[in-house]
């Protein structure tokens, strides 16, 4: 399944959609912590589901940092298609 977004309502410059990603949809607009250089590494899963975190922005630079080439590759190849 393909990421797609669809816009629900525009107001002015304002916007209200739904992002359809293969891990399931997001409503717009969101709250989405960045999960990189231990911005979220530092929080448990709980205190991410309080916050309602939909979704987290991983930078790949970073990833490819720490963890590494290796780790992020093994990860790739599981992906569900």
């Amino acid at each position: 399944m393909p990421i797609s977004f669809t816009l629900q309502h525009r107001a002015g410059t304002a916007r209200v959609g739904r992002l359809d990603t293969p891990h399931g949809a997001i409503e717009t607009p969101v709250f989405m912590p960045v999960g990189t250089h231990a911005t979220v590494q530092g929080l448990t899963p709980r205190m991410l589901r309080d916050l309602d975190a939909r979704i987290i922005l991983g930078h790949t630079h970073h990833l490819a940092r720490r963890p590494g080439d290796e780790p992020t590759a093994a990860l790739r190849r599981r992906r569900p298609r």
